[in-house]
């Protein structure tokens, strides 16, 4: 009986501490802060999810650019306008009272994580997968073997990236890779330069389009057509890309017809398009092909050895070694080499073979490895108060929509943590701590009233032009704009 009422009593002492907890974080002289550090999707949305799941937290996001929204602005591609509306709601969510966007503070440099951690109640890393995968070959380092992730910021106008190099008087490219973005930069290489004169492409990438003497673009992966990355709308575009010829070979996809059925269903699609294109063709597509001035063609079961340079050491073609498939899921089969080889004969390289996150501050837990932050469910491992979500803790896989809820499941769980006052209740001042300190650095922070000059600044350049904006890429001139 003592036993008994030993854990009766236990058990009520623990629920008056809890609501005890709960008392002094609903206190107004208590009030959680909450740092983010990156302004991309994932960021946005675990901060829309804190905000909405608590009446009093602040939330202040860092952003190592002076303008916000990461992957929208400088990842999805020009043409598909329709993608970044989620602005719209980014925008409202930093227009909130309790949310405050805080541009051009490099994290690690500026202020470190520690230093995050002594003013907030929690900090989240969102700052996204920004360096590349690399295929460790022979020629990789010859000029004109570019990543897709610059190639991609380049058009797109990221400052570190508008003076890429891009060289486009070759008549061949080869894109190595299935995922969406491959799709993306052969697209944008193969477009009419009256379409994408309308769009937000960066005026310098435009310029260098204008002259390009691409004609064909192989877009090559190791695995078969089962194992393509690349999503149903992205293919569709590809095929009715106006002025361009698709060759899917039909040596390559007429086994799938009796697999269709047994797909899954996004699966299942896909693989039918992959299908009938290669075999039956529409009218409608073969008419439009019939008059294309370029061509672009998906070359299966085939992985990279070595770029072959010439004699002036520019990029002569890509050799390649044939592949064959080995196991039972016919979704998932892994690539095999063979002792066959091939050579494709080109002038411009462009390596789309994954992205990964790099550490931003030595404090950190990082695998290197995996290129991402160690982490159970959003909490980085090992470190109480500090969370992520995003790519930095996923890894590069998924689409804003999947962002969109692992941002929305980082939220959910800091409120928990919280709550349950798992978060060790401190008071803390968040960015009133960290102001002082940039501001005797000398650093310009830029609010979201600035990036709302800047803003205005590119979409009346744009007007200009015929443009729904002209970009700025250069960080010295965002800041200027904030002053007009």
């Amino acid at each position: 009986m003592a036993s008994y009422n030993s854990r009766q009593f236990l058990l009520r002492l623990s629920r008056q501490i809890h609501k005890c907890q709960r008392r002094l974080y609903t206190n107004n002289n208590a009030v959680p802060h909450v740092a983010i550090i990156g302004s991309g999707p994932a960021g946005f949305y675990t901060a829309q999810q804190l905000l909405k799941g608590h009446s009093s937290i602040k939330v202040d996001i860092y952003e190592k650019l002076p303008v916000p929204f990461g992957l929208v602005r400088f990842g999805v591609a020009p043409d598909h306008p329709e993608v970044k509306n989620v602005i719209n709601t980014f925008t409202q969510t930093a227009e909130n009272e309790r949310c405050s966007f805080m541009g051009n503070i490099t994290i690690g440099k500026d202020i470190t994580v520690a230093d995050l951690q002594k003013a907030y109640t929690a900090v989240v890393l969102s700052y996204g997968a920004d360096a590349d995968r690399t295929l460790g070959i022979p020629g990789e380092d010859l000029p004109n073997v570019i990543s897709a992730r610059a190639l991609v910021g380049w058009y797109n106008g990221l400052p570190h990236d508008k003076n890429l190099n891009v060289d486009l008087s070759c008549k061949t490219a080869v894109i190595l890779g299935h995922g969406n973005v491959a799709l993306d930069v052969a697209r944008i290489l193969l477009t009419p330069i009256s379409i994408l004169a309308k769009t937000d492409i960066s005026q310098h990438s435009l310029d260098v389009l204008s002259k390009s003497n691409i004609k064909k673009v192989y877009v090559v992966g190791r695995r078969g057509p089962l194992q393509v990355a690349f999503t149903i709308k992205e293919l569709r575009e590809m095929i009715h890309l106006p002025e361009c010829k698709t060759i899917i070979h039909k040596d390559d996809v007429a086994h799938l017809q009796p697999l269709i059925e047994k797909l899954p269903r996004p699966r299942r699609r896909l693989t039918d398009l992959l299908y009938k294109t290669g075999c039956t063709p529409s009218e409608k597509d073969l008419k439009l092909w019939a008059s294309a001035k370029r061509q672009w063609e998906l070359q299966f079961l085939k992985s990279p050895t070595k770029i072959v340079p010439t004699d002036d050491k520019k990029i002569k073609s890509v050799s390649f070694t044939k592949n064959t498939l080995q196991g039972d899921d016919i979704v998932n089969q892994k690539a095999i080499s063979t002792e066959h080889t091939e050579e494709i004969e080109c002038g411009l390289v462009l390596r789309s073979i994954g992205y990964k996150s790099v550490p931003i501050d030595n404090t950190i837990p990082f695998d290197a490895k995996r290129g991402i932050i160690p982490n159970e469910n959003g909490r980085v491992t090992g470190v109480s108060g500090l969370y992520c979500s995003g790519w930095v803790g996923l890894g590069p896989v998924g689409v804003i929509l999947s962002t969109m809820t692992d941002g929305f499941n980082t939220g959910k769980l800091i409120l928990k943590d919280i709550e349950s006052g798992l978060i060790r209740h401190v008071p803390k001042s968040g960015k009133e701590k960290i102001l002082p300190v940039l501001n005797e650095k000398g650093v310009k922070v830029v609010n979201f009233m600035d990036w709302k000059q800047i803003d205005k600044t590119e979409t009346q350049k744009g007007e200009t032009v015929g443009k729904p904006r002209e970009k700025i890429t250069s960080i010295e001139e965002m800041i200027h704009a904030t002053k007009t």
